[in-house]
């Protein structure tokens, strides 16, 4: 089987032009080791894998030490496996010993990020902006390549609950990988859940004030009216702080988490939840 050329041996005599100037034009990732080294056995399959994932998003250059001493000198290399990036023929970053896959990978996004993290990015930028249908199109088309990006169908199901757009949401939420994000995914559902019995127009007719306010909010998030909507929920849990066994709570809080940190009104709202919570 032939090595891409994405992956590479280097030595004292090429290493300038391998890596340093060929970082000039991609970044190049240098993977210091020794053949009996035991935890360079287990970074150096990760990284190579690492790198035939990214197809040329970025070079793997490989140094032995033992037969390359002066390059280990020259870049104090004192413990392996030792790893540096280059960029622009200059160390950008760097670690020493063995990393999870997930910090290899978040090193690997930061010096040489790949089309799916710039959709990524994308995607959750546009929601920032409240910009949700341009948001949902960035997420769908990342979620094309990579349909178990657990940021991604996060992001999706953010952007359908900022549309109002309930079931689907829901069908996500509801099948949500183990993952980092799903904590928020869950803090999401009960928002998905309500959103999904208006959307069907499931939901009772009632003579009783608070579950007619509480459902009049929900149709305020469908119409994007998210002020009115938390204004309505605010009201109703400064009478009943519990009501419907914590409904009206659970879906202030997934207002907040779909809108995010960095909605303009965000703050303020979490303040006042906590305000008439405690």
């Amino acid at each position: 089987m032939m090595t891409p050329d994405f992956i590479i041996e280097v030595n004292e005599a090429d290493f300038e032009y391998q890596v340093l100037t060929y970082s000039q034009q991609t970044p190049v990732v240098v993977d210091f080791w020794a053949e009996w080294c035991a935890p360079c056995r287990v970074l150096g399959p990760m990284l190579e894998r690492l790198a035939n994932e990214a197809q040329g998003g970025f070079r793997l250059a490989k140094v032995n030490v033992d037969a390359n001493q002066n390059l280990a000198i020259r870049y104090g290399v004192r413990s392996i496996p030792a790893v540096k990036a280059f960029r622009n023929g200059q160390v950008i970053a760097e670690f020493v010993g063995v990393q999870p896959e997930e910090r290899l990978r978040q090193f690997l996004r930061e010096i040489a990020p790949s089309p799916n993290d710039l959709l990524l990015e994308k995607g959750f930028s546009l929601l920032d902006m409240q910009k949700a249908e341009q948001a949902e199109t960035a997420f769908r088309k990342l979620l094309e390549e990579a349909p178990e990006n657990s940021q991604a169908l996060l992001g999706l199901a953010r952007s359908l609950l900022m549309q109002g757009l309930g079931r689907e949401a829901n069908t996500i939420l509801a099948n949500f990988p183990t993952s980092r994000e799903y904590s928020k995914a869950e803090m999401l559902r009960p928002l998905s859940q309500a959103l999904s019995q208006v959307e069907t127009a499931d939901y009772p007719e009632s003579d009783e004030p608070l579950e007619a306010a509480f459902y009049n909010t929900l149709r305020l998030v469908r119409r994007g009216n998210l002020e009115a909507a938390m204004d309505g929920l605010l009201d109703i849990l400064r009478q009943d702080k519990h009501y419907s066994d914590g409904r009206a709570r659970l879906v202030m809080v997934a207002l907040l988490e779909m809108m995010g940190d960095n909605h303009p009104i965000t703050p303020q709202y979490r303040r006042e939840l906590a305000s008439v919570l405690f």
